[in-house]
C-alpha cells in the first residue's frame, strides 16, 4: 500500500517549544510527541556525526509503529572531489547501526554540496556503491544534488538505472529536478515563512497537495517540469514531504496541514 508522509527535519528546536510543542512537555518527550503528530522525521544529525546503534534502537522505542525517520547520510562520504573512492564511508555509515531502526527506517539522503558540479562516470561510481540491503533490510537512496550542471537527461537516466531518487526541491536557489527516477519520491519543501501559520501560503499547499497525490497515484504533475519522458507507475508509489528550512517555525504546522489535504 503506498502512502503520502509529510514531516520535518530533526525534532530539538528551541522556537518550537511553547509552540508547537506543548508548554509542560519535558525535552526528553519531544521525540514522542513530534512523532504522534506527524509521519515522518529527517534527522539531520547523522550527516555531522556517527550515531550509536543504541541511539537507533532508542528512536525506533519512542516512535509509534507506522513512523518513518529519514536519515541524512554522513557527509565524508559526499563532501569529496572522487564519489567514486567513497566506499569505505558508505559502508562505515551504513555499519554504524542505522538497521536498528527495522522498519522504521525510511529513505537515506545523500546531499551533495551546491558546489559539486556532474560528473557522469564519477557519479555513476557513487551510485553503484549504494547496497540495496543492510543487515536483511531493504534500502531506498535519495540523492540531493545542488549544481545545475545535474539538470540533464543523462543524470535521470543515470538514477532510474539504480532506482535512486532525485530530491524534489522547491528552493529559492536550487534546480528543481522532478523526474521520478526511483519506486518513491522524496521533496524537501524550503520556500516556507515563519510569518505564515502553517508554513506555506494556500495556494502554494494547495499546489503542492495536487502534485504529491498525483505522484502518489502513479503518474507526473503537469505543472512540474522533466527531462525525461515520464514512467507511469499504476500500483502507485510512496511519497515523502519534509518542510525544511524556510518557516522552519511553523514548520510541524505545514506538515500536519498537508497532511489533511492529501490523506
Amino acid at each position: 500500500m503506498t502512502k503520502i508522509r509529510t514531516g520535518i527535519g530533526g525534532w530539538t528546536f528551541e522556537p518550537w517549544r511553547n509552540h508547537f510543542y506543548p508548554s509542560d512537555l519535558k525535552q526528553k518527550d519531544e521525540l514522542a510527541y513530534a512523532s504522534s503528530k506527524l509521519s515522518a522525521i529527517e534527522i539531520n544529525g547523522t550527516y555531522y556525526s556517527t550515531q550509536k546503534p543504541a541511539t537507533f534502537a532508542k528512536w525506533a522505542s519512542e516512535t509509534p509503529d507506522d513512523f518513518i525517520f529519514s536519515l541524512k547520510a554522513v557527509r565524508y562520504a559526499t563532501n569529496r572531489r572522487v564519489l567514486a573512492e567513497a566506499g569505505e564511508s558508505v559502508a562505515k555509515f551504513l555499519n554504524s547501526g542505522v538497521t536498528e531502526l527495522g522498519s522504521k527506517l525510511g529513505p537515506i539522503l545523500w546531499q551533495f554540496m551546491p558546489t559539486k558540479k556532474f560528473d557522469p562516470d564519477d557519479f555513476a561510481a557513487f551510485l553503484a556503491l549504494l547496497p540495496e540491503q543492510q543487515d536483511g533490510i531493504s534500502l531506498r537512496h535519495v540523492v540531493e544534488v545542488r549544481h545545475p550542471s545535474f539538470v540533464t537527461p543523462k543524470f535521470v537516466e543515470l538514477l532510474r538505472k539504480h532506482n535512486v531518487a532525485c530530491v524534489l526541491a522547491d528552493h529559492e536557489e536550487y534546480p528543481m529536478i522532478a523526474d521520478v527516477s526511483a519506486d518513491f519520491v522524496y521533496a524537501r519543501l524550503q520556500r516556507g515563512v515563519d510569518e505564515n501559520p502553517i508554513c506555506y501560503d494556500e495556494t502554494d499547499m494547495d499546489a503542492w497537495s495536487k502534485r504529491l497525490s498525483r505522484f502518489a497515484d502513479g503518474g507526473h504533475p503537469d505543472d512540474l517540469p522533466a527531462l525525461c519522458p515520464h514512467i507511469s507507475a499504476p500500483q502507485g508509489r510512496d511519497v515523502f514531504a519534509f518542510f525544511i528550512t524556510g518557516g522552519k517555525v511553523n514548520a510541524p504546522f505545514g506538515a500536519m496541514e498537508m497532511m489533511k489535504r492529501v490523506s
